[in-house]
């Protein structure tokens, strides 16, 4: 029985008269660009998360530059500045170098230099121990702030990035593209940082019919120039005060989102319930080491204390990664590799500076991750059959 990775249409089809409704109000007022779709969204987004103000905008990438931009990360805004190389003390950020592109060249876009340190073995989120040697080194003189990802729906150590901040006098700034929902200690993501940046690409949790993204923050300030930024530097039309971006959020997405916003909760929680499956079926398949590292069975993600995992994905550990997708891939049950190649060893980033061998705890992962179909909608049976498939291939 074949399985997919994901199926939007199990999502869509409860929803689609909503959808449709939503979508012909914005044709019928033409507000296509921000408008009241999008204000509708940003207000109902921000009181979710329990923060002050959430700013659409269309892309979460686009979020990632404008919360740096906004926080001051970068050149000054009335002249030219670098875009790569070394941009002088104070205009660092560090970052996981492993995540999706956009966390490192948000930052070299800002006009900033990332600088990376390695992860933890078992929630593949940056590592706080390894963030406070690189503050403490060499590097960390020239460091402004802190980019920590919020990878595969599971937050940080928040806790200990807060300490890191407080002691180095560093922002915070949340990458929470994955995470729509996860909490930790009880904090919704994206109230945790100065500001976060979400991402409403089609396959995510809360999910677009396109690409959308938001910017989240408590800070009047803060809000007021993420929103100056996404419309060229504008304050009043056609006066320009900063050289800002088209980064505007379409009323379409804004339509759309606010209709999914309503159920997000009980999708979340719908993964959570796929994810605890997930663990049973492999248990009782005799599968499941404890790791952190894999030897001949499979080593499962967890949920560490402290924190509302969302499961945006579900990302187990083997030594056989390549193999065993290929295997899957045969008897057409999906799976993906995020990421196959550590950004520090992407050509694009070669000139940070950073070789194999830099971080090795990123550079296993990238070698034995593989996530398995995960979506709220997904199937005890169709589970069944990606553990049994799993089995055997092990056997």
């Amino acid at each position: 029985m074949p399985v997919p990775m994901l199926d939007l249409k199990r999502q869509y089809r409860p929803l689609h008269r909503e959808l449709l409704d939503a979508v012909a109000a914005v044709l019928e007022t033409q507000q296509f660009i921000l408008g009241e779709p999008v204000a509708a969204f940003e207000k109902a987004a921000a009181a979710q998360l329990g923060v002050t103000h959430a700013v659409g905008c269309s892309s979460g990438t686009d979020a990632l530059w404008l919360a740096l931009a906004a926080a001051g990360i970068g050149p000054p805004p009335h002249g030219p500045g670098p875009v790569r190389g070394d941009p002088g003390p104070g205009m660092a950020v560090v970052t996981s170098p492993f995540s999706f592109f956009a966390s490192v060249s948000a930052i070299l876009r800002a006009g900033a230099t990332p600088v990376l340190a390695d992860i933890e073995p078992t929630t593949f989120n940056l590592d706080p121990s390894a963030v406070e040697t690189v503050l403490n080194g060499p590097r960390g003189a020239a460091v402004r702030a802190i980019l920590p990802v919020h990878l595969y729906g599971q937050p940080v150590e928040w806790t200990a990035f807060a300490r890191l901040s407080q002691e180095h006098g560093l922002k915070l700034i949340e990458d929470a593209a994955q995470a729509w929902g996860a909490e930790w200690n009880g904090v919704k993501v994206g109230a945790l940082g100065e500001l976060a940046a979400f991402s409403f690409y089609p396959t995510k949790n809360l999910s677009a019919a396109g690409d959308a993204g938001m910017v989240t923050t408590n800070s009047e300030e803060l809000a007021e120039r993420v929103k100056m930024l996404r419309q060229h530097g504008m304050r009043r039309r056609y006066y320009h005060d900063e050289l800002g971006w088209n980064a505007r959020m379409d009323g379409f997405q804004g339509a759309i989102l606010n209709v999914k916003l309503k159920h997000i909760a009980g999708w979340n929680s719908a993964r959570r319930a796929v994810a605890r499956r997930y663990h049973a079926l492999f248990h009782a398949a005799g599968l499941v080491e404890t790791g952190p590292y894999p030897t001949h069975g499979v080593v499962l993600p967890h949920e560490v204390p402290g924190s509302h995992h969302v499961w945006h994905q579900y990302v187990l550990r083997t030594n056989r990664r390549d193999p065993l997708r290929a295997f899957l891939t045969s008897r057409k049950i999906g799976s993906e590799i995020y990421y196959p190649v550590p950004l520090h060893l992407q050509e694009a980033f070669k000139g940070l500076g950073y070789a194999e061998g830099s971080f090795p705890v990123a550079e296993r992962a990238a070698r034995e991750v593989l996530a398995l179909p995960i979506f709220p909608e997904l199937r005890e049976d169709e589970q069944q059959t990606v553990v049994n498939a799993i089995a055997e291939f092990l056997s």
